[in-house]
């Protein structure tokens, strides 16, 4: 597949995966870096854990909260370095316990963790503190890991755009404009944006494959049972999944290996060891695609308007891994919309969540009719909140019918896995791009995972012109997970498509890359002239121009564009950026992706129009330099 043109100006090449940062031998880059990665580094002595925390909450630093405020983290934990220390003293005295000793990792908001609060992004429950960790943040802790922080999520994940009444809007780390999906969009935007090795996610209808399908991701809703779910805030206890997600298939396989099995405390999860191999990694070998049968299910190919630009990706994909040696098919499951019709949540959300809060006595509120009626919840959340209060519940007969809509979903895509032979399902994830934040509707391909229960990998397709991301999603047989990743990781080995955002680069000096400068001098005929100094940051595409422009009569200036260039020559108009009668004028604009790349390619130019030059003057590339 073909490089996306999105490569931001400081992302000309990814970064190495552990390197000391330049001028500041003390500091470590660990923007990309894998979880084999880093605890090879960690093995060899080439750092400790303490430098590992230390540099991601530098990065944290510099790009959550300020620069592209991606607003991805809730809380950061107080004793990560006194964790960090004890865990670098017990390497060195009785050596690792596993692949994640060491290692830094967030987790999703809606996770008990009795060292920080639970908010489930609610600011009802900002003050709720767990006395127990989460089953699977027990486990992480057991292995090894450093809980870094919690993430940020839409509010009691009643939603997939991130936003809360404690945090507000989370951002896309690849266009600052939109959306990170959610309900995991802090888990997503973070570990796209590298503030962790990896980190984990609920999935409630496509909480964890719609962020990894928005951010460069893998993301596994896991067979229902496999992981417990213990601990974390519920939305539907038929429904709800935990997991992670990650930049890799090997970093994914790491934390499922950490994770899943048996808990006492879930009965879902009854007899799940039985189905957890030794390690999940071992199916991670190469070629893994050449063989592989494939079933295409076009019904879920439903392009909304704004999704021309996906379909490409989708195909090409597709071709891609036919390419590669797997059996790419059509297929169809008769009566599937009428399957998919309704969510479960809509039944079990206010008893489930009443149970969860029952079960910390020093919860704030007990219900979530108390939260809706003391307004404690954002204004986008409000009929979503409200509805559940007024509607069913379990009693309801309508209730019977959607699981005997799971049922007959179910049996039929056993029926159809089993007759054409095929490892997995393929669609896409999401449908369209990523919402501009405001929205608050996404559409996704997120109900045939939670009505059948059956496994979904969210795998990486590759980006759109303009630099979206762009998710397909694998599903397949009841605790086929190594199946999964193995083709996830045939099609990473295939494909390459993981590309970090513009907007949380390699840090210099432990530090955000500063803003880039550059002058413009237009000159045309007569007495036209103009200078405009441009500003950039690099971190947020935000450009600024200062205009001073000067001429008279026929020279006067009428404007001056922003042009990029097409195929070598003169290119359509980015942006006018002054016009008529100006004489001095100072302008602000955002660049998109596409624009981004133009810029690091030199195809950004500045062009003057008098009425002696209508068809241009004096155009003049832009070329920028670090303050």
């Amino acid at each position: 597949m073909k490089r996306s043109r999105s490569m931001a100006l400081v992302m000309a090449t990814m970064a190495p995966a552990v390197q000391a940062a330049p001028q500041s031998p003390g500091r470590i880059e660990v923007a990309e870096a894998s979880i084999p990665q880093l605890q090879a580094a960690l093995a060899s002595g080439a750092l400790t854990s303490r430098q590992l925390v230390l540099a991601y909450l530098a990065r944290i630093a510099a790009y959550d909260q300020i620069g592209p405020s991606l607003n991805s983290i809730v809380t950061l934990n107080p004793a990560a370095l006194a964790q960090a220390d004890a865990l670098d003293k017990e390497r060195a005295s009785k050596g690792p316990r596993g692949p994640l000793h060491g290692i830094p990792v967030l987790v999703k908001d809606n996770f008990d963790t009795q060292d920080m609060p639970t908010s489930g992004g609610a600011l009802a429950l900002a003050t709720l503190q767990p006395s127990q960790d989460a089953h699977q943040v027990e486990k992480l802790r057991s292995a090894g890991a450093i809980i870094l922080g919690k993430t940020a999520m839409h509010e009691l994940a009643a939603g997939t755009t991130t936003i809360s009444s404690l945090t507000g809007q989370s951002r896309n780390p690849y266009d600052l404009l939109r959306s990170p999906g959610g309900s995991s969009g802090g888990t997503g935007a973070a570990i796209a944006a590298s503030f962790a090795a990896a980190g984990m996610g609920s999935d409630t209808c496509g909480s964890i494959r719609i962020p990894a399908a928005y951010q460069n991701l893998f993301g596994l809703r896991t067979t229902r049972g496999l992981a417990s779910r213990t601990g974390v805030i519920p939305l539907s206890d038929t429904q709800d999944v935990a997991g992670p997600l990650a930049r890799s298939v090997a970093d994914l396989a790491i934390m499922l290996d950490a994770t899943v099995g048996s808990d006492k405390r879930d009965a879902i999860t009854a007899g799940a060891d039985a189905h957890v191999p030794k390690s999940y990694a071992d199916a991670l070998q190469p070629g893994s695609l050449k063989g592989a049968r494939i079933g295409v299910l076009r019904s879920l190919f439903t392009i909304v308007p704004d999704d021309g630009d996906g379909k490409l990706v989708y195909d090409q994909a597709i071709t891609a891994m036919r390419n590669a040696g797997a059996e790419v098919i059509e297929v169809a499951i008769p009566g599937l919309d009428e399957m998919l019709t309704e969510s479960g949540s809509t039944y079990e959300f206010v008893e489930d969540l009443r149970r969860y809060l029952a079960a910390h006595p020093g919860a704030p509120v007990a219900s979530l009719e108390e939260i809706v009626k003391a307004g404690l919840h954002h204004d986008q959340l409000d009929k979503r909140l409200r509805d559940p209060l007024a509607g069913p519940d379990r009693s309801s007969p309508g209730y019977q019918v959607l699981l005997a809509k799971r049922t007959v979903a179910r049996a039929a895509t056993d029926a159809l896995l089993t007759k054409e032979r095929l490892d997995a399902l393929l669609y896409p994830t999401s449908l369209g791009r990523p919402p501009v934040i405001g929205a608050e509707n996404i559409a996704s391909n997120c109900r045939l995972s939670v009505v059948t229960g059956l496994p979904a990998l969210a795998i990486p397709a590759g980006f759109t012109p303009r630099g979206l991301p762009v998710g397909l999603e694998l599903l397949g047989a009841a605790f086929a997970e190594p199946r999964l990743l193995a083709l996830g990781h045939g099609w990473e080995q295939l494909a390459k498509p993981r590309q970090p955002p513009f907007s949380s680069p390699p840090l210099v000096a432990g530090k955000a890359p500063g803003p880039q400068q550059t002058v413009v001098s237009l000159a045309g005929g007569g007495t036209a002239k103009a200078t405009i100094r441009f500003s950039y940051d690099p971190t947020t595409a935000r450009m600024h121009a200062d205009v001073t422009a000067n001429g008279s009569g026929r020279d006067a200036p009428i404007a001056i564009a922003l042009h990029r260039s097409h195929e070598g020559g003169p290119g359509p108009i980015l942006v006018p950026i002054m016009l008529r009668g100006q004489k001095r004028v100072s302008a602000d604009l955002v660049l998109d992706a596409l624009a981004r790349a133009d810029l690091v390619a030199g195809r950004l130019a500045a062009v003057l129009y008098t009425a002696a030059a209508p068809l241009g003057t004096g155009r003049t590339a832009l070329a920028f330099k670090p303050e």
